[in-house]
């Protein structure tokens, strides 16, 4: 049977082995990594699916922010990575990784993510309006820096972690 734990009670070497399966061993050279530099992940919205003993899946959620150019300071949540080990993609568990953190996401910051926008826009109404003048530590696909939300700043502005936060976000 498939349970979802929060993430904080799996060991995190193999959180590191399953995202190494999923994404890479380079996968630490990715601006998101950038983003997270620093941070904690949110207990609150990073989960891990778990069958018997065997790590299948997580996501996680970190603090960022944008410094927009007016000085404003804007608490965002950062979705990402969602791993699922090779062999049991495309069974819909990234799915349910990423209903589950947003429905735990309920009432806090915007979310945003570096992703896809035909699935994350289809399945999760993420979509690139807002961040058209938002800056990163490091390249991004434009049409791939995503935010859902009430409340996403759309103006210029740097994305940067957040280094003061709350338990929930």
């Amino acid at each position: 049977m498939i349970q979802m734990v929060p993430i904080d009670t799996i060991a995190g070497e193999a959180v590191e082995q399953l995202l190494d399966r999923a994404f890479g061993r380079d996968r630490h050279t990715r601006t998101a990594y950038r983003l997270r530099a620093g941070t904690q992940a949110i207990a609150d919205l990073s989960l891990a699916l778990v069958e018997g003993h065997a790590l299948l899946g997580s996501i996680q959620c970190w603090p960022v922010q944008l410094e927009g150019d007016d000085g404003s300071v804007w608490p965002l949540v950062l979705v990402g990575p969602v791993a699922i080990v090779p062999e049991r993609q495309q069974e819909g568990l990234g799915r349910r990784l990423m209903e589950a953190a947003l429905e735990a996401a309920q009432g806090g910051p915007p979310l945003t993510l570096i992703g896809d926008p035909e699935y994350y826009g289809r399945f999760f109404d993420f979509d690139a309006a807002a961040t058209a003048l938002w800056r990163l530590p490091g390249p991004v696909e434009r049409r791939r820096l995503l935010a859902r939300g009430t409340n996403v700043p759309a103006l210029p502005g740097v994305l940067a972690p957040r280094r003061h936060t709350s338990a929930a976000a």
